[in-house]
């Protein structure tokens, strides 16, 4: 299936793009490139890859507006790459919608896993007739579709995820690291404060009120857990 996936590699450096190239070609992937980022937009809408490797440091258009311009038509998995270990840089690209990062420098190796992830939680669950039904949000696992009131809801693969792993189990407490492999395969230590970001994400798209959530509650000091009866709407 790989060979029919598509990987748009966003950066400025050539040897990075020459080095990430060959390690995902190696693994079956297709590899487009784009070196700035206006070139990255215009390569996205032409070609529709299955993901983006976006850096945050680019020429003309830097990697979060690309971030933000993806995300106003398209939940196309991005996995991004910042040059700074600075929480800020990360958590400013998480908000924005990316569903991983890493920080450079990295293992070429690493980033192939963690592409691989984010594939799979991309691609539609094995049909088992699973509907989620809780207060009024359906969640349809098999067809990844999340509706709130009727109306569909547009969630990054990363969300959906999440949304599924909590709503699975109401009531019940989560850890960040216990989410962190439930929605990336694997808990990086060092990364369990990004589901704070996909969790403000989530609770924008499936509250009516983000600011007094009544499906994806806090559990202070420890995690999260989705509501065991939601609210009705008001």
């Amino acid at each position: 299936m790989r060979q029919h996936e598509r990987i748009l590699v966003v950066d400025d450096e050539e040897r990075i793009v020459n080095i990430l190239r060959a390690y995902l070609e190696k693994d079956g992937y297709r590899v487009l490139t784009a070196r700035d980022g206006q070139e990255a937009l215009s390569v996205f809408q032409k070609e529709k890859p299955n993901l983006v490797v976006l850096d945050l440091m680019l020429p003309k258009l830097s990697g979060w507006d690309v971030c933000r311009e993806l995300r106003r038509t398209s939940d196309v998995p991005v996995l991004m790459l910042t040059a700074r270990d600075d929480d800020t840089d990360k958590i400013v690209g998480l908000e924005l919608g990316a569903d991983d990062y890493l920080t450079k420098p990295f293992n070429p190796k690493e980033l192939v896993a963690r592409v691989r992830a984010v594939l799979r939680r991309a691609r539609p669950a094995a049909p088992t007739a699973n509907v989620l039904e809780r207060g009024d949000l359906v969640i349809d696992v098999d067809r990844h579709e999340v509706r709130r009131g009727g109306e569909p809801l547009a969630l990054t693969p990363t969300e959906f995820s999440l949304l599924e792993a909590l709503a699975s189990s109401p009531g019940r407490v989560f850890s960040r690291l216990q989410l962190l492999e439930r929605v990336q395969g694997e808990a990086y230590e060092g990364y369990e404060r990004a589901i704070d970001s996909h969790v403000k994400n989530l609770r924008q798209k499936v509250e009516p009120d983000p600011r007094k959530p009544r499906y994806v509650l806090t559990v202070f000091g420890i995690g999260y857990k989705f509501a065991e009866v939601a609210s009705a709407a008001t």
